[in-house]
């Protein structure tokens, strides 16, 4: 049976086969996303095809965001086996889109933003998240660590994928494979040394928490007026990390001024919530954080582009090195700047891929 066989079928069980189906565009995972609409109503399908996705992970934390209070959206219809889920529509007005029409909304949202992170990192996750359907208790979801290990497979893929693509022509394979082991050697050392990876009290961490994955829902009250989406791939981990992914944006600059002031509010916030903690520590963590996810984008959007064709994130590459390099000033990160300025001096590191035969 062909998936859009599949697919007819469920929205046949589901009361939803007549509804007309609008693509609405994608991430970078193999989801693809529809809206359905009917005279009455109106939702939204994800079609998460296994073996590359499954919809047990994000079930599991849609219900665990829920429970806590937030405007996650509610789950109508569920085929776990097959991968296709129907959702409450929370519309199209993501914080980028509300900023874009409207840039003086831009502080207070952020703000927002903030507020409901502290708020979320008031619940201790548990290491097991019950997946549920409906009313009914299903299986449940091991909620993973942000471990060193896998910081360090994140890491990597800078030199598994963006390295390939502009080390010197002249250089060979295992001279590139040498600098790639003495990069992946000093991430190790920062990781061990700063024991960043050893929270003793782990918060729930989404990692995808940026302006375009929450919605701007005013007629709501207090945190609900924020919607939640795509935190599927949620760990727990250190509480600088989403802070990190909001205001160190991939898709769209922050300046200076407003991240600077976010940590501030984000700081009395947490302190006001009785959570106090120690501002310069709290720094050096965040820059740490944010220079391992900057050289995970890269690698990240690099792959994107030679294993999946998906050009349209190479537009960010600029960004995510400004902010690699930004944090890369820490003097903590030397022994990582002065690596990656031998792999790529800064006055080589272009601004765009090579031809992708370059890469085959």
């Amino acid at each position: 049976m062909t998936r859009e066989q599949q697919l007819i079928d469920f929205l046949a069980q589901t009361g939803w086969h007549k509804a007309r189906r609008t693509a609405i565009p994608g991430d970078a995972s193999f989801r693809h996303y529809a809206r359905l609409e009917q005279p009455e109503r109106r939702a939204i399908l994800m079609d998460a095809p296994p073996p590359h996705e499954d919809v047990r992970p994000f079930m599991a934390v849609l219900g665990a965001l829920r429970s806590y209070g937030y405007a996650a959206p509610a789950l109508y219809h569920a085929d776990q086996d097959a991968g296709f889920l129907v959702l409450e529509d929370l519309g199209d007005d993501r914080f980028s889109r509300v900023i874009a029409r409207d840039p003086g909304l831009e502080a207070g949202l952020y703000g927002a933003a903030v507020d409901l992170l502290v708020d979320l990192q008031c619940h201790q996750p548990p290491a097991r998240l019950p997946i549920r359907v409906g009313s009914d208790a299903g299986d449940h979801h091991s909620l993973p660590l942000y471990d060193k290990a896998l910081m360090l497979r994140e890491a990597a893929l800078f030199g598994d994928y963006y390295y390939p693509a502009f080390a010197p022509p002249q250089m060979e394979t295992d001279e590139q494979a040498a600098e790639v082991d003495r990069l992946n050697a000093i991430w190790a050392q920062l990781l061990e040394r700063t024991k960043i990876c050893d929270a003793n009290d782990p918060v729930l961490v989404l990692r995808d928490y940026h302006a375009d994955n929450l919605m701007w829902l005013p007629n709501r009250d207090g945190l609900q007026t924020i919607g939640l989406l795509d935190f599927q791939d949620a760990v727990r981990g250190h509480r600088a990390y989403d802070l990190v992914s909001l205001l160190q944006d991939a898709r769209r600059d922050v300046s200076a001024d407003l991240e600077r002031r976010m940590i501030r509010h984000y700081l009395e916030g947490a302190k006001a919530a009785g959570q106090p903690i120690p501002e310069a520590a709290f720094i050096d963590d965040y820059t740490l954080l944010g220079a391992q996810r900057a050289i995970k984008i890269i690698g990240i959007f690099t792959r994107l582009w030679k294993r999946d064709g998906k050009d349209r994130y190479l537009q960010h590459l600029p960004r995510m090195w400004g902010l690699l390099e930004h944090n890369l000033e820490h003097p903590a990160l030397c022994d990582l700047k002065a690596q990656l300025d031998r792999m790529i001096p800064a006055h080589q590191r272009q601004r765009t891929l090579p031809s992708r035969d370059r890469m085959l």
